[in-house]
């Protein structure tokens, strides 16, 4: 790479970009546009050419490198983020590593004004910015990129810079002043055409905008050379100023969000009968054998310890959060115009839930009195996200409360589960009594669920395999469309084809519109009442499957002493380990921690944090919901901590924007961590 100072003495190749002025008027001339000459029209086309090829092979010529060094970049959220920045002519690339594949996103200088910005804390800060708060960025990549590596997200309209020192700051300083110089060039020629009516506009606006829609390319180049662009309206120049306090209004708000990562691995069961058995050692019957000598036909197991070889290592709370790796289904259920295509986009999105199984028959952690656990999922079509937020509020009955929000696209999920469990000799029944309530919130509809029931058998005798049963509904009394659907267990002489079954059926009123069929773990078709058309209503082969959001979660290091991950993390440890021994000694702990709690409150009665009961309905409630519709006027973001869902808004209705590109679910991400809010789309 170039330093400043040689790249400063070899800048012959630019010096024309210093010299706005129209050709028309060099050197003391002014010469009207009827007065020149064909001569003089030709070797202007070929001097404006030659200096966009020099300009573009600048910004292909890796070695043409203005500066480049680590700077902290400050996010939407006010948190900083240390990232590599390259300065070329008239761009500031930026990357998470020194190396060119982890693109985050590229700046155009042609449009931007440098200020220093004065800072209380150590370094030197300086802020690039639209005046008139227009998006700064590139919709590609130098290579092409059309999708950034996540980071914290960044405003769309400016950028605050930290640099280590202030002469480090100050040569940043210097350099962008260069490269906004040299991102004139467009405004050169642009003031050119219209003083001597040669041209609208410069080639150089032509490789600005191949950035923003594509890779550059040498054809790229030669296919626009014979067009002429309009104005990019740019700066007329990057003069540097100086500001006492920051004018964005972004700058007033200082959230401490909740910091998410994108979890790490996630285990998918494989379709059909053979990820639901299980084959029991010779060890493990011993101890099934000493457990079933302490039950009878019909006991409640809530209160029976299990071995924790049957366990799936992570909480009950973790698991009811499966229902929403498809989220983006209700974002587009909630934009369907009829009630009925609603209800089809609801059943799909229910069925979403159910193919991502242990391998084998496990059973979640009961959670512990007042566990917590709370997660995400990015929506990267609709540049929203949904928050999970989920409670023990009760142990005995075992209760689990939860609350999902994504107001930018419309719907948020309440509602609480009791688990029970009965023994029935060879078999064991695992059923969620509960409902949850989703809410549309622009169109004010309610659609009230319910779960099936697990069913174990083979306990015994045998093999030991775990399927789905009971009859579930979805209704919507606003549009009285209603859904029922029956998990069919296996027959006793039934084949390998009658595992996983489901049937049911939409109607509106009485009348029957669609019936369903198939099995639920694999493909589900929908046959139209009326003309008999059918349809694969839910397929979750491999295509589905990519399409899978990808789950945010806080870090264990991060998390409060009651998150479930962090609660239980010693217990799962061991069973990761396949130290059973171990697992039942950890968990014997938390179990022994929890009766010692009850007995210290004696008689007073457990409050939940963030969940309250009602009396009345008999239904446990979010203590902070919000179902209001989402108003891009005056919503900003709506974010996350302490469990509290909430709306940062703007109450002086100043419309803004976003800059959405590092929001990819498809990326993989660090363990870094970054900040996670719906963006409004406003800022």
């Amino acid at each position: 790479s170039l330093s400043l100072a040689f790249f400063l003495e070899q800048s012959g190749l630019f010096a024309g970009l210093l010299d706005t002025r129209p050709l028309s008027k060099c050197h003391g001339l002014t010469v009207r546009a009827d007065a020149l000459t064909p001569v003089q029209k030709k070797n202007y086309r070929q001097e404006k050419k030659r200096v966009a090829k020099e300009l573009f092979s600048a910004l292909k010529d890796p070695s043409v490198v203005i500066m480049s060094n680590w700077l902290k970049i400050r996010g939407s959220l006010k948190s900083w983020t240390k990232l590599w920045c390259i300065l070329k002519p008239g761009i500031l690339l930026i990357y998470k590593t020194p190396g060119s594949d982890h693109w985050v996103g590229t700046i155009l200088l042609n449009a931007c004004k440098l200020i220093e910005r004065p800072s209380k804390k150590d370094g030197f800060c300086f802020k690039l910015y639209h005046p008139l708060d227009k998006s700064i960025w590139a919709m590609k990549g130098p290579k092409g990129e059309s999708v950034g590596s996540i980071t914290q997200p960044l405003p769309s309209n400016y950028l605050i810079f930290r640099a280590a020192s202030e002469s480090d700051g100050r040569c940043w300083m210097d350099a962008l002043e260069l490269a906004l110089s040299c991102s004139s060039l467009s405004k050169m020629t642009a003031k050119s055409g219209r003083d001597g009516d040669l041209s609208s506009s410069s080639e150089s606006s032509h490789i600005l905008q191949l950035l923003q829609s594509s890779a550059l390319t040498d054809q790229d180049l030669s296919e626009r050379e014979a067009h002429e662009d309009s104005d990019n309206a740019t700066n007329e120049n990057g003069g540097r100023l100086t500001e006492e306090s920051d004018m964005d209004q972004s700058d007033d708000v200082c959230l401490q969000a909740t910091a998410f990562v994108e979890e790490a691995h996630e285990e998918i069961g494989e379709v059909g009968e053979a990820s639901q058995v299980e084959t029991v050692s010779e060890e493990n019957k011993g101890l099934i054998w000493t457990l079933l000598k302490q039950l009878r036909p019909g006991m409640d197991l809530s209160k029976v310890v299990l071995p924790t070889f049957i366990l799936e290592p992570r909480s009950f709370l973790d698991k009811l959060s499966d229902y929403y790796y498809h989220a983006d289904l209700l974002s587009q259920a909630v934009m369907e115009e009829s009630p009925y295509c609603r209800m089809k986009q609801v059943l799909r999105w229910y069925l979403s839930g159910f193919y991502k199984k242990p391998k084998g028959l496990k059973k979640p952690y009961n959670p512990i009195l007042g566990e917590m656990f709370r997660c995400c999922w990015l929506h990267p079509q609709t540049d929203s996200c949904t928050f999970y937020i989920a409670e023990q509020v009760s142990h005995h009955p075992p209760v689990s409360a939860f609350y999902i929000s994504n107001r930018k696209d419309g719907f948020c999920i309440s509602g609480s589960i009791l688990a029970k469990s009965k023994f029935y000799g060879n078999s064991l029944s695992a059923i969620l009594d509960g409902k949850a309530r989703l809410l549309f919130l622009t169109r004010d509809e309610e659609y009230i669920i319910t779960m099936p029931y697990a069913h174990c058998k083979g306990i015994l005798y045998g093999t030991m395999t775990l399927e789905l049963g009971g009859k579930i509904t979805i209704e919507c009394e606003k549009t009285q469309c209603y859904t029922e659907l029956e998990f069919k267990l296996k027959p006793f002489l039934g084949s390998s084809c009658n595992v996983n079954q489901i049937s049911g059926k939409i109607r509106i009123g009485e009348d029957v519109l669609a019936t369903v069929d198939g099995h639920w773990d694999s493909k589900v078709h929908l046959t139209e009442k009326r003309t008999g058309q059918q349809e694969v209503l839910w397929n979750p082969g491999p295509d589905i499957r990519r399409q899978r959001l990808k789950r945010q979660v806080v870090q264990v290091d991060q998390q409060e002493a009651f998150e479930s991950e962090r609660l239980w993390q010693h217990v799962t440890r061991a069973i990761m380990d396949k130290d059973q021994m171990r697992a039942t000694q950890e968990k014997f702990v938390l179990e022994e921690a929890q009766r010692q709690e009850v007995r210290e409150r004696a008689e007073r009665l457990w409050n939940p944090r963030l969940f309250t009961f009602n009396s009345d309905t008999n239904e446990w409630h979010y203590r902070y919901p919000d179902a209001k519709p989402w108003d891009p006027e005056r919503c900003l973001l709506q974010f996350e901590k302490d469990g509290i869902i909430q709306t940062k808004e703007n109450s002086q209705h100043q419309r803004r924007s976003f800059y959405s590109q590092n929001w990819a679910a498809q990326q993989k991400v660090s363990r870094t961590g970054f900040l996670v809010f719906c963006k409004g789309g406003f800022m």
